[in-house]
C-alpha cells in the first residue's frame, strides 16, 4: 500500500492560524486537527484523555465572549455549530501535543509550527528597537493633543479674523467722503 503524501503547508498558512487571546499566542483545535490531518473530534480526545499533559497555560478552553469575538473575525459562519467550546493552544501546548498525537503528519505538522513560533519570537526580538522607540513617540505625541488642538482653534480664529477684515474692507463705503 502506497503513503500517501502529505500536501504541502506553508508557513504563511500556519501564521494565518495564530491568534492572540487572552494576552498569549495560541492556535485553535479545529485548525491544529486540520494541519495534523485528523478530525477536531479525535484531537480533543486525544487530549481529554492526557489532560494531565495539558495545564491551563499550555491549554484552555475560549470562554463563550471569547469564542463569538473570534468567530466575528471569520467570513465564513459555522454552519453546524459546536456543541463544545474550542480548545486554544499555546506554543507549549502544540509541542505537548506531538506526544499525544503520533502520526508521522503530526509530527513534521508540530516541527513547523515549532519553528514558526521561534521566527516570530525572532523577528520580535529583532524589532524591540523599534518597537521602543514607537512606543516612546506614542508617550510624546499623547501630551500634545491639547497643544495641537488649542493652536488649530487659534489658526481657526486668526482665518475668521482676516476673512472679516477683507470683507470689510471691499465693501462699498457709505456716507460722508472727504476730498
Amino acid at each position: 500500500m502506497k503513503q500517501q503524501k502529505n500536501p504541502i503547508i506553508t508557513d504563511e498558512i500556519v501564521m494565518s492560524k495564530i491568534f492572540f487571546i487572552r494576552n498569549q499566542k495560541v492556535m485553535m483545535d479545529r485548525d491544529l486537527a486540520e494541519l495534523y490531518g485528523v478530525s477536531t473530534k479525535v484531537l480533543k480526545q486525544a487530549v481529554r484523555r492526557n489532560i494531565i499533559r495539558f495545564p491551563e497555560d499550555f491549554m484552555f478552553e475560549l470562554k463563550k465572549e471569547e469564542y463569538l469575538n473570534l468567530r466575528s473575525h471569520f467570513v465564513t459562519s459555522n454552519s453546524g455549530g459546536t456543541r463544545y467550546l474550542p480548545m486554544a493552544f499555546t506554543e507549549h501546548g502544540v509541542l505537548m501535543l506531538s506526544s499525544v498525537l503520533r502520526s508521522n503528519r503530526a509530527i513534521e505538522m508540530n516541527i513547523q509550527i515549532m519553528r514558526i513560533f521561534t521566527k516570530m519570537k525572532q523577528m520580535l526580538f529583532d524589532h524591540r528597537e523599534l518597537l521602543l522607540r514607537i512606543e516612546q513617540i506614542e508617550k510624546k505625541s499623547k501630551g500634545h493633543d491639547n497643544e495641537i488642538l488649542a493652536l488649530f482653534e487659534y489658526l481657526k480664529k486668526l482665518m475668521t479674523e482676516k476673512k472679516q477684515t477683507i470683507q470689510q474692507e471691499s465693501r462699498k463705503r457709505i456716507g460722508y467722503k472727504s476730498k
